[in-house]
């Protein structure tokens, strides 16, 4: 399994571009509000080499604080075999921390069924994002934050 960390922004535009952004300026794949001081970018390395990412947006939804779920990537050579999955399984553990329990994300409509069953619920019809492609809109509510 590999091992996923939180790390800086500029340590996973790089992978974002190639995996979401190929053929487009490397600027498309740095994202507002990725420098904010409240943005938590994670990264899963293989041996030291980036494989995946996933950034946390404090946003809204539906006027209340929510996590917005942006930019995840994971290198064609390693897709399917358990880096998404690990990498959502930390970031969720890391808000254990935050008083903020809903997270949503725009999920390109192939990626949908890998949100699904990770508990998360598609709550839109699919609408096209320019230079991405079709996507669904989705939601999940983790539980209250632990106390420790």
């Amino acid at each position: 399994m590999p091992q996923v960390r939180r790390v800086s922004a500029d340590q996973i535009i790089d992978l974002r571009h190639v995996v979401l952004r190929n053929g487009l300026p490397r600027s498309e794949a740095i994202f507002p509000g990725d420098d904010s001081p409240s943005a938590r970018h994670y990264g899963a390395f293989q041996n030291d080499r980036l494989i995946g990412c996933v950034t946390l947006h404090l946003n809204e939804w539906e006027k209340q604080p929510a996590w917005q779920l942006r930019g995840m990537a994971v290198s064609s050579e390693v897709r399917k075999s358990g880096v998404g999955r690990a990498m959502i399984q930390v970031l969720e553990r890391d808000l254990d921390d935050s008083p903020v329990r809903q997270l949503w994300c725009n999920a390109r409509v192939p990626a949908a069924a890998f949100y699904e069953k990770l508990g998360w619920e598609i709550v839109s019809e699919q609408f096209e994002i320019p230079t991405a492609g079709p996507h669904v809109r989705m939601t999940r509510r983790l539980g209250p934050t632990p106390t420790r």
